[in-house]
C-alpha cells in the first residue's frame, strides 16, 4: 500500500545514491508592472531522486509544476537554492538531462528518422553512427516501420513517441516529461504510459514526470510528489508500492483505487485553495478593468 508522509522539513542531502538533488529551491517571478514584489511560484522544495527512479509531480493548476521542471532542465535560472546532477550544479542546460514537452515539437520538414537523428547531427556524429542509434531507438519505441514517414502522416501519440525517441537517443541520465500525453485522448494516454514504462525499464532511465493526471502518476511512478497551491511547496510524498512489472490492468484493482484516494485526499484541499486563488485574481482583474 502507499504511505503518505509530510514532505521533509530538512534540506535534501546529495549522496552517492542520488542522481539529482533539489535543495531548498524557491522561484519568484518579477512583477511585470514594477509595482509589486512579484509572484512566488515555488518555495523551499527539497527532493532527492535516485538512479532508475520514476517520480511524478502533481498539484493544482498554477502551483509551479512546470517551473520545477524548467529549473531542473536548466531552462530557468536565477532561482534561490541549488540543483545538482551527479554532483554538478545546474546553471543551464545539462547534457545529462533530456526534456520532452507537451507541445508539438517534431520538425515537419524532416521524416521520422531525420527527426530522431537531429540532436546527434548537431553533436557532430557521423552519418552511420547516428543512423544506427536512431534506428535502434525507433525500434525501442515501436516506430521502426515509420522511419520514412513525415509528422503530418502520424497520429498524436506517434508524434510523442518520436519526441521521446529524439530525446532518449542523446542518452541523457535524466528524462524530464512535462505533461507529454496531456493533449491525447485517454485511451492513447494509457497505452503510451505503458510504453513509457517499458522503455524506462529497458534503459534503466531516471524520470521526473509533471502531470495533472493522478491515475497516470500512480501507474507509472515509484513516488508521487504532491505540491500545494501557489506558492508550490511539498505537501506530501506518496510511496507507490505496486509491482515493478505493471500495466494498465492495475487501473481496475481495489489496491489502485485506494492509492488514487490517498493522493486525491491530499490534493483536494490544495485544489480548492487554488480555485479560490483564481477566483480572487479574476475579481481583482475585473475591478481594475472597471476603474481603468
Amino acid at each position: 500500500m502507499a504511505t503518505t508522509t509530510d514532505a521533509p522539513a530538512g534540506r535534501a542531502v546529495p549522496g552517492e545514491d542520488n542522481l539529482f538533488t533539489i535543495e531548498d529551491l524557491s522561484v519568484t517571478y518579477p512583477s511585470t508592472d514594477g509595482a509589486s514584489r512579484g509572484v512566488t511560484a515555488l518555495e523551499h522544495i527539497n527532493l532527492n531522486v535516485g538512479k532508475g527512479e520514476f517520480v511524478s509531480v502533481v498539484g493544482p493548476s498554477g502551483c509551479g509544476k512546470s517551473t520545477l521542471l524548467s529549473t531542473v532542465s536548466g531552462l530557468l535560472t536565477g532561482f534561490d537554492g541549488r540543483i545538482t546532477v551527479r554532483g554538478d550544479t545546474i546553471t543551464g542546460p545539462h547534457p545529462n538531462v533530456g526534456v520532452v514537452f507537451q507541445e508539438e515539437s517534431t520538425f515537419p520538414w524532416r521524416n521520422v528518422l531525420k527527426n530522431v537523428e537531429f540532436g546527434l547531427e548537431m553533436r557532430g556524429l557521423g552519418k552511420e553512427e547516428r543512423r544506427k542509434r536512431a534506428l535502434d531507438m525507433l525500434s525501442l519505441v515501436g516506430l521502426e516501420d515509420f522511419v520514412r514517414s513525415y509528422p503530418h502522416h502520424l497520429s498524436g501519440g506517434m508524434k510523442q513517441r518520436v519526441a521521446i525517441a529524439r530525446t532518449l537517443v542523446m542518452e541523457p541520465s535524466i528524462l524530464l516529461l512535462d505533461e507529454p500525453f496531456g493533449a491525447l485522448d485517454e485511451q492513447t494516454r494509457i497505452i503510451l504510459g505503458e510504453e513509457l514504462l517499458r522503455i524506462q525499464r529497458a534503459l534503466d532511465q531516471t524520470v521526473l514526470l509533471i502531470t495533472h493526471n493522478i491515475q497516470e502518476a500512480i501507474l507509472l511512478s515509484n513516488r508521487v510528489v504532491v505540491l500545494s497551491a501557489r506558492p508550490g511547496r511539498m505537501k506530501a510524498v506518496v510511496n507507490i508500492d505496486l509491482p515493478a512489472e505493471r500495466d494498465s490492468t492495475l487501473l481496475a484493482t481495489d489496491e489502485f483505487a485506494v492509492l488514487v484516494g490517498k493522493v486525491w485526499s491530499v490534493l483536494r484541499e490544495e485544489s480548492l485553495k487554488a480555485f479560490a486563488q483564481e477566483q480572487k485574481q479574476d475579481q481583482t482583474n475585473h475591478e481594475e478593468t472597471a476603474h481603468a
